[in-house]
C-alpha cells in the first residue's frame, strides 16, 4: 500500500538532498532552520505532516554536533507535529569511530548518539557505509545500511589501469577493500600497522605484490588524510608507480588535500555523502548516490524491501 511521505533537507548537505528529491520527482518539504547568536538552533515545519512518512535527509558532518543537533530537533519537532513515521537519512554517522572503549573512563559515543535520535523520535536511521557494523546494534530501532561502493566502483573500472592493485590501509579495511577488488577484477594488497599513540600508527609490513604496480587505496573515510598519507609512502618504498585514491566519506579536514598532493596521490574519488568542494592538486572526483538513496526511499515509502540495494 501507497504511503503519503515528504522529504525535508537539512543543512549539512542541501544539495545532496535536493538531487535525492529529484531523482524521486518531488519538491523538497519546506521547512526553516535557524542558528542564533548564541549557537542555539531552531527547526521549524511549514506545512503539515501528520500521519505522512518523514524523510530527513542530514548526515552528522562537521561541525557533527550543530548538524547532530539539528537532525534531533528535526526529530522532535516530527514527533510533536504527529508525523506517522520518521527516517532519518544519515549518510555519514557521525561519533561512528567512538563504538568501543579503547581505554578505561570513556565513553561509547557511537552508542550514545544512537540512544539520543531515538529518544527524540527517530524511527527509522539510513546510514551509507558505516566505519564499523557494530553501530546497528545500538539501536533498538530498523537500521539500513546502504554502501556506495558499488557506485564507486563503477566509476572507478574504465579509468583505472588494469592491472591496479587494490590497497587496504589497514587490517581493518580488508573486508572493504576485498569488495573492491572482486568488482574491479583486481589483485589485493594490506598494509599492516602498529598504533604508537592514539593519533600515531607505523607500517610495520606490506602483504602483496605492488612493486611496478599502481594501487587504489581504499577506505570508508577521509578526514585529516594522515593514514593514506603514509600508506603512500609505504607503498612507495615498495616500488608502487600511480597512486589513486577511493573513500565513500570524504571529510578532507584540515590540509588534507594538501598533504594527499605533496604525497602524489593521482586522483580521489569520493561519493557525496558530505559536501565536498573542487580541487585541482589532487583532482577530487565526485561520484553521487542521490540515486541509492532515492530508490531507497520509494522502496520505504510502500513497505518494499531493499535487499538488492543494500
Amino acid at each position: 500500500m501507497h504511503h503519503e511521505f515528504i522529504v525535508f533537507a537539512g543543512t549539512a548537505n542541501p544539495a545532496l538532498a535536493q538531487a535525492v528529491a529529484r531523482e524521486l520527482g518531488v519538491r523538497l518539504g519546506d521547512c526553516s532552520v535557524e542558528r542564533f547568536p548564541d549557537g542555539e538552533i531552531s527547526v521549524r515545519l511549514l506545512e503539515s505532516v501528520r500521519g505522512k512518512q518523514v524523510f530527513v535527509v542530514q548526515p552528522t558532518s562537521p561541525p557533527v554536533n550543530d548538524n547532530l543537533v539539528e537532525l534531533l530537533a528535526f526529530a522532535d519537532v516530527c514527533r510533536r507535529s504527529s508525523a506517522g513515521q520518521l527516517t532519518a537519512v544519515v549518510p555519514y554517522f557521525g561519533y561512528a569511530r567512538a563504538d568501543k572503549r579503547n581505554r578505561r573512563r570513556e565513553p561509547i559515543t557511537a552508542s550514545m548518539v544512537a540512544g539520543l535520535m531515538q529518544t527524540a523520535g527517530v524511527d527509522h536511521v539510513v546510514a551509507v557505509d558505516l566505519h564499523t557494523e557494530q553501530i546497528e546494534g545500538f539501536f533498538a530501532i530498523p537500521v539500513d545500511t546502504l554502501s556506495a561502493v558499488p557506485i564507486l566502483c563503477s566509476d572507478l573500472r574504465d579509468r583505472l589501469p588494469r592491472d591496479v592493485v587494490v590497497v587496504s590501509p589497514d587490517a581493518g579495511r580488508v573486508r572493504l577493500a576485498t569488495e573492491y577488488a572482486q568488482r574491479l577484477d583486481a589483485e589485493l594488497a594490506v598494509l599492516h600497522k602498529r598504533r604508537d599513540s592514539g593519533s600515531e600508527t607505523t607500517v610495520t609490513h606490506l602483504v602483496g605484490e605492488v612493486d611496478g604496480r599502481p594501487c587504489l587505496i581504499v577506505d570508508d573515510m577521509i578526514s585529516t588524510g594522515g593514514t593514506l598519507v603514509q600508506s603512500v609512502h609505504a607503498l612507495r618504498d615498495a616500488g608502487a608507480r600511480d597512486l589513486y585514491v577511493s573513500a565513500t566519506h570524504g571529510l578532507l579536514l584540515g590540509n588534507a588535500r594538501e598533504r594527499l598532493a605533496a604525497a602524489g596521490v593521482r586522483e580521489v574519488l569520493l561519493s557525496d555523502t558530505v559536501p565536498c568542494g573542487p580541487c585541482r592538486e589532487p583532482p577530487v572526483r565526485v561520484a553521487s548516490i542521490a540515486r541509492l538513496l532515492a530508490a531507497a526511499i520509494a522502496r520505504f515509502a510502500v513497505d518494499g524491501s531493499i535487499h538488492d540495494l543494500a
